[in-house]
């Protein structure tokens, strides 16, 4: 039995009946979906794992998406629109749109997923007993942005000065540069901090990077950079910077490379949460799950353009390889 099946088992044992939200013959549910980018990439991959569980879209639920277009400020206006409207359910993209939800509302239940730190966000109370009107999918997972800049440093052993584009508005940030400072040191490399928060801040982030002159780029996972993944990957590849970040969307679209868990999955397991809440189950007392799988793509065509030269050994552990 593997790690999710098991926690999926002790949710089940869990699930006790919630009047206000347990299914009833006929209903169309309204689900609202807060995001901070266009969610149609993953739309058809969370309705087809919806209708595995037996809704179908139109029939006995819709969804209602709304988005901040990158812009966090907007969430909390947002959140308090979904819950004017009196939808069944809130599902989240991220950590701001989390939080402005869990602000908004006390008795919606509220599903997440690409949150980095639950415990430490206070969404939850523990992963096992989340409490509250709150569960999903946890983030990255320990150790994640390590492994990235370790990645890195391997397929460019002589880089010495590595970009990290960060944004200091995330507590998460803060905790994943105290993470990577050591590494750093071990590794012999300096990280330079560079500032952005928002897609208009991308154009003057890599103009940052190419004043510092570094030899590499670590970025930190946001929302808003999966609706900027060509742009990114493009600016990289402009400035012939081997760069990795936790999205395999953007390796594919042409960063160097990623390591990360998979939105996908995530949002092809949250159907499990929504299915279960809008049967009866209680939000509190459903477990959140954290990645147990991370991936490691490589786009050796982007190597090959910017002059890099993967070793081998890195090749052979990918799962993925983009020629």
């Amino acid at each position: 039995m593997d790690r999710r099946t098991f926690i999926g088992a002790i949710g089940g044992a869990l699930v006790s009946t919630s009047p206000a939200v347990a299914q009833q013959p006929g209903k169309v549910f309204r689900l609202g979906w807060l995001s901070g980018s266009p969610w149609t990439p993953l739309k058809e991959v969370f309705i087809g794992g919806m209708r595995e569980l037996g809704w179908i879209e139109g029939q006995n639920f819709t969804v209602e998406n709304l988005r901040s277009e990158g812009h966090s400020e907007r969430f909390p206006a947002l959140a308090a629109e979904l819950v004017e409207r009196k939808v069944d359910l809130i599902v989240t993209a991220g950590t701001p749109p989390t939080t402005a939800a869990k602000n908004a509302t006390a008795t919606i239940p509220i599903v997440f997923f690409f949150v980095g730190d639950p415990i430490g966000s206070g969404f939850v109370a523990s992963l096992a007993r989340p409490g509250g009107n709150v569960t999903g999918l946890g983030g990255l997972g320990p150790g994640a942005h390590t492994k990235q800049l370790q990645l890195l440093k391997e397929a460019v052993p002589t880089a010495t000065r590595i970009a990290m584009m960060t944004n200091s508005a995330l507590p998460l940030h803060t905790i994943y540069r105290a993470e990577l400072e050591p590494t750093a040191r071990d590794l012999g490399v300096t990280l330079t901090p560079i500032e952005a928060r928002m897609p208009d801040d991308v154009d003057g982030a890599f103009a940052t990077v190419a004043r510092e002159k570094v030899n590499g780029l670590l970025i930190l996972g946001q929302p808003f950079l999966y609706g900027e993944r060509d742009k990114v990957a493009r600016l990289a590849l402009e400035q012939r910077l081997p760069a990795t970040v936790a999205f395999v969307e953007l390796a594919q679209a042409g960063v160097l490379m990623s390591y990360g868990s998979r939105v996908v999955d995530d949002v092809r397991r949250l159907a499990y949460y929504v299915d279960r809440i809008l049967k009866g189950a209680k939000p509190g007392e459903l477990p959140v799950e954290q990645p147990t799988r991370f991936y490691l793509t490589i786009n050796l065509k982007t190597a090959k353009a910017i002059g890099l030269t993967i070793p081998q050994s890195m090749l052979v552990r990918a799962d993925e390889v983009i020629q």
